[in-house]
C-alpha cells in the first residue's frame, strides 16, 4: 500500500525530506498564515529571502556594492547686507545687541557711510542717557539748578534774600534725605559732637532726636520774627542746649518720624517770612542765650548746623552726603572767620588763651593772622588777634594758617579737635594755637 505522502515518488522509493536526506519520512507541521507572520522576528530576518539578510551565493556572503559618496558642494557665499538692512541694525548695534557678524558688518559700513555714522553716534549718546554709569541718586544740587534755571527765565515776584538762600537749600537737601526713611532709620543711633572745656564732647540720640534739636533751635529764629515757638508758650528762651533738652524731655512732637513735618513746615515759614519782610529785617537780633547774632548771620549759622547734622545722619545710615555748593560754603566760612576775634577774646577772658601782646585802640591796626581756606568755597581772611575791635592789617601779619574748606568746617563744628586739624602753619605758634582752639570753641550742642 502506498502512503499518500509518497505519491510524488516513483514506485518503490520512499519520500525523503530535504532537511533530512536518507532519513525516514516526516509529516510537515501546519504552516502559518501569511497575515500572521512577523517579518521583523529574528528568525525571519536571518532567512536568506528576507530583504534585510545579506545576499548569498551558495554559502558565501556577498556584500552589496558601495556607492561612491558624492563630493559636497560648497555653499554659495551670502550676499553682503544692503544699506537698508545695515541701517535697520543701528539701534541694536547701539544697544550692543547684535551678533559678532552683524557688529562687524555695521562697523565696516560706518566707515563708508557718513549718514549712518552720524545716526550711530546719536543713538549711542541716547543709550548713554538711558543707561548712565553713575549713581541713580539725584544730584544734591539738582534742585538749586532747576530753580536757578526757572527763576532766570521768570524771576520770582518775591525773591529769597541772598543770606537766606543757604538755609533754604540745606533744609531742602536734608528733607530729601529723610523723605524715604522708614521707622528703623528714624530710630538709628546718632552721636552729636562738639568742643567744650578744651575737649570734645558728645551726646547720643537718634535721627528723630537730631531733627527735634534742629526744630528747637530754629525756634529761636522764629521767636525773633514774631512766629510761634515750636516748644509752646512756655518754651525756654535760653541757650540752644537748654531748648534741646527741653524738647527731648517734654515736647508736643514725639521724637519719631512725626517730627519731620513740623520741622519742615517751620523752615518753610521762616524763609517765606523773611522773603516778604524786606531787606531791613537782616539786622534784627536773634538771641542764643549768652550771645546774639543778626538775623542774616543767624540764617547762615542755621544753614551750617543743618548741613553738619545732615552729615551726622548720613553717616549713621551709611549714606553719602556732599558739602554745600561753593558760594554757600564760602558764606558759612566767612561767618566763622568773622566770629573768630570775639571767640578768641572770650577764651582770653576765661584764661584759656594767651593774653594780648599789646593794647590796640578800636579801629587801629594790630597783630593779624592770615587764614587761607582752600578748595570749594575757599578764600582768605585776616583775623585780628589782640582785640575784636582792632583792624586786621597785612603789614602786621604774624602767622598764617592754611586749611581745606571742609576740614575747617569740621573744626568749627567740633567734629575734629585742634590737634587733629591738618593745618599748614607758619609764624607765631602761640597765635596759631589760639586761633585753632577759638575755631573749635564756635561749636556747641
Amino acid at each position: 500500500m502506498t502512503s499518500p505522502f509518497q505519491g510524488g515518488a516513483e514506485d518503490g522509493e520512499e519520500y525523503e525530506h530535504p532537511a533530512n536526506p536518507g532519513g525516514p519520512a516526516r509529516i510537515p507541521g501546519p504552516r502559518e498564515a501569511a497575515d500572521d507572520l512577523d517579518l521583523t522576528a529574528p528568525r525571519y530576518q536571518d532567512h536568506p529571502a528576507h530583504p534585510a539578510h545579506p545576499q548569498t551565493t551558495g554559502h558565501a556572503e556577498v556584500p552589496p556594492p558601495a556607492e561612491p559618496a558624492a563630493p559636497a558642494e560648497p555653499a554659495p557665499p551670502a550676499p553682503p547686507p544692503t544699506h537698508t538692512v545695515l541701517k535697520s541694525l543701528l539701534g541694536a548695534w547701539a544697544l550692543a545687541a547684535c551678533s559678532a557678524d552683524e557688529t562687524q558688518a555695521v562697523e565696516d559700513h560706518l566707515t563708508e557711510c557718513a549718514r549712518c555714522a552720524e545716526e550711530a553716534l546719536r543713538l549711542r549718546d541716547a543709550v548713554g542717557l538711558l543707561h548712565p554709569d553713575e549713581s541713580l541718586d539725584l544730584k544734591p544740587l539738582l534742585r538749586s539748578r532747576v530753580l536757578e534755571d526757572c527763576l532766570g527765565k521768570r524771576p520770582a515776584r518775591i525773591p529769597i534774600p541772598v543770606w537766606a538762600s543757604p538755609y533754604d537749600t540745606e533744609t531742602a537737601r536734608l528733607d530729601a534725605l529723610l523723605r524715604d526713611f522708614g521707622d528703623s532709620e528714624w530710630h538709628t543711633p546718632v552721636r552729636l559732637k562738639w568742643f567744650e572745656e578744651e575737649r570734645r564732647q558728645s551726646r547720643r540720640t537718634t535721627v528723630a532726636g537730631v531733627i527735634g534739636h534742629l526744630l528747637a533751635v530754629d525756634g529761636l529764629v522764629a521767636v525773633a520774627l514774631g512766629l510761634d515757638d515750636p516748644l509752646g508758650l512756655d518754651g525756654p528762651a535760653g541757650s540752644p542746649a537748654e531748648r534741646t533738652e527741653r524738647f527731648w524731655e517734654d515736647s508736643p512732637y514725639p521724637t519719631t518720624r512725626r517730627v519731620r513735618e513740623p520741622w519742615r513746615e517751620q523752615s518753610h515759614t521762616l524763609v517765606r517770612t523773611v522773603s516778604f519782610a524786606g531787606t531791613g529785617v537782616a539786622e534784627l537780633d536773634v538771641g542764643y542765650g549768652s550771645f546774639a547774632l543778626p538775623l542774616g548771620d543767624s540764617f547762615l549759622e542755621r544753614a551750617f548746623e543743618c548741613w553738619v547734622h545732615a552729615v551726622d545722619i548720613a553717616e549713621a545710615v551709611d549714606y553719602p552726603y556732599d558739602p554745600p555748593s561753593g558760594p554757600h560754603l564760602n558764606r558759612m566760612i566767612d561767618l566763622a572767620a568773622r566770629l573768630l576775634p570775639e571767640a578768641l577774646a572770650g577764651r582770653r577772658r576765661a584764661g584759656l588763651a594767651a593774653p594780648p601782646r599789646g593794647l590796640v585802640a578800636a579801629g587801629a591796626p594790630g597783630r593779624t593772622l592770615r587764614l587761607e581756606i582752600e578748595g570749594a568755597g575757599g578764600g582768605g581772611w585776616d583775623i585780628a588777634l589782640d582785640s575784636p575791635a582792632a583792624k586786621p592789617s597785612a603789614e602786621h601779619t604774624v602767622a598764617r594758617i592754611a586749611l581745606d574748606g571742609t576740614e575747617f568746617c569740621q573744626l568749627a563744628a567740633g567734629h575734629i579737635s585742634p590737634e587733629e586739624a591738618a593745618a599748614g602753619q607758619n609764624g607765631d605758634r602761640e597765635a596759631i594755637r589760639d586761633v585753632l582752639f577759638a575755631a573749635a570753641s564756635l561749636s556747641r550742642l
